[in-house]
């Protein structure tokens, strides 16, 4: 168990659509302990597997005082009501731009004993929801920008100590 190193905008593992989660074994156990440790520091809502350099499918999330993990998560339910919510990412820190979100969302999943596991909510938990299955499917929140919105924040990320191209 640790907290493990991010990777921020411009690693390629981002933009990578993970691979499903097959093997239910100590390595998986590992990761999962890892995206639990990394994403239990304060101000942290949730962590994809890609977020620490791991192209699979899971995320971990610690919202209203709950942490946990879903493995090969999908969103089998969306609002039709959307809203623009302010977001932000620990992969591009510093930056927050609106971005149109269902205003509930339900995701489900496993757990390591592959048991299903399903997590819902609205507000900050059906963005966090949907912002990790982003992650998860190779898109970062700054794709869902309107195209002077995320020109906008392009040149905002090249002023930044972290950005680094690769």
């Amino acid at each position: 168990m640790a907290v493990r190193e991010l990777r921020y905008f411009g690693d390629p593992v981002l933009k990578t659509v993970a691979d499903p989660v097959t093997r239910f074994d100590d390595t998986t156990k590992r990761l999962v302990d890892d995206l639990l440790d990394t994403v239990d520091l304060p101000g942290r809502a949730g962590l994809a597997a890609p977020q620490i350099g791991v192209a699979l499918r899971a995320f971990s999330y610690r919202l209203d005082g709950t942490v946990g993990y879903v493995l090969n998560p999908e969103i089998v339910e969306l609002a039709e009501t959307i809203h623009d919510i302010d977001e932000g990412c620990l992969s591009v820190p510093e930056l927050w731009y609106p971005v149109r979100r269902a205003t509930y969302a339900v995701v489900r999943g496993v757990d390591l004993r592959q048991q299903p596991v399903t997590v819902e909510g609205d507000g900050v938990t059906a963005q966090c929801l949907q912002h990790e299955v982003d992650h998860l499917d190779g898109t970062l929140y700054l794709d869902r920008l309107a195209t002077e919105q995320r020109r906008s924040a392009l040149r905002d990320l090249r002023s930044r100590d972290w950005f680094r191209l690769h």
